[in-house]
């Protein structure tokens, strides 16, 4: 008897270990580097956000879908969205300026964009999102970001480094992992 419930203690603790490594964590880390600035770190476990973004009710966010203003003139972005599904790895748009350097590509599932400033040589874009998280972000109505469908997809991929900007003062880098802390 006594071998079965330790038996049971084991299997009970080692099985919410292992449910508790699986969590996926959005990660958020601000630092502003000038004279004064302050550092700002967001860890939120992707489930609670799933469950969460549905119950905020402000201006432009409402069930988890944020309505996005303005249009894109005779665009539309969900065939946009397709072709790039569809398209094999490829690197779509190169902006080359005296100013600015801009890169869009889509490689091994996941569309990406850099932009690189000359008049700042550190400031500095790289975007990063796996194009299953793009598709839910926009699969909504054509005038809303469905947040809640993009926390989801995010979940069922592994560790990765969505965005980061720096520029000489300030760093803003946004990831997922399985930890429960910033770096």
């Amino acid at each position: 008897m006594r071998r079965a419930l330790v038996g049971s203690a084991v299997l009970f603790l080692t099985a919410g270990f292992a449910a508790a490594a699986q969590d996926r964590w959005l990660h958020v880390k601000v630092v502003d580097a000038a004279k004064g600035g302050e550092s700002v770190n967001v860890n939120v476990p992707l489930d609670l956000a799933e469950k969460v973004l549905p119950t905020i009710q402000a201006e432009k966010l409402s069930h988890g879908k944020i309505k996005i203003g303005g249009e894109i003139e005779g665009v539309d972005i969900h065939a946009l969205l397709g072709a790039i599904r569809t398209a094999g790895d490829n690197e779509f748009v190169t902006v080359n300026s005296p100013k600015q350097h801009v890169r869009v590509a889509k490689s091994r599932g996941y569309l990406l964009v850099q932009v690189r400033d000359e008049d700042q040589k550190s400031a500095k874009v790289d975007i990063t999102v796996p194009i299953s998280v793009v598709d839910a972000l926009f699969s909504g109505a054509k005038d809303e970001l469905d947040l809640v469908s993009a926390v989801r997809a995010l979940k069922e991929h592994g560790d990765a480094q969505l965005v980061t900007v720096e520029d000489e003062s300030s760093k803003v880098r946004i990831w997922v992992d399985s930890k429960n802390t910033s770096e």
